[in-house]
């Protein structure tokens, strides 16, 4: 059921997303092509709001900010799976795994991988902020809305 708790929490988390990605981009090199990294990311943010934080809201404030905290880790999550197996397929797509299941063992590595890329405080921080305040800014929606 739409409501205004889940539109909130969707934006808030897409835009969070967003402001990671470029983040995530201006510290890789500079011959590093984003291609759709920036519109995956924000459609899981998008997603993980809609359907994960909006229906957990109504609680009060240590569950809204719980549920902004676990709402931004399922993101992560998420955007670091589809990343690895979005840079599996194109290795896949060259040959360089011998069979199905290094290919598929390559989605878990090349995914902390990308977390260790990621886990810095200049990344860290704004993605801890960014849960806090999606989730308080969807108990406000919830109970002004409600």
């Amino acid at each position: 059921m739409p409501t205004t708790a889940r539109l909130i929490a969707a934006i808030v988390l897409a835009l969070l997303a967003y402001l990671v990605s470029d983040q995530v981009i201006a510290d890789m090199p500079e011959e590093t092509d984003p291609g759709y990294f920036f519109h995956v990311n924000v459609v899981l943010g998008l997603l993980t709001g809609w359907i994960y934080m909006g229906q957990r809201v109504g609680n009060g404030l240590v569950p809204a900010l719980n549920n902004g905290l676990t709402g931004m880790a399922v993101m992560v999550l998420w955007a670091l799976f589809v990343q690895g197996a979005w840079e599996m397929f194109d290795r896949a797509m060259r040959n360089r795994y011998g069979g199905p299941f290094d290919a598929l063992l390559a989605i878990f590595t090349l995914s902390i991988e990308f977390f260790f890329q990621i886990a810095t405080p200049a990344v860290l921080v704004p993605l801890v902020i960014g849960g806090c305040v999606a989730g308080l800014l969807a108990e406000y929606a919830h109970k002004r809305w409600s």
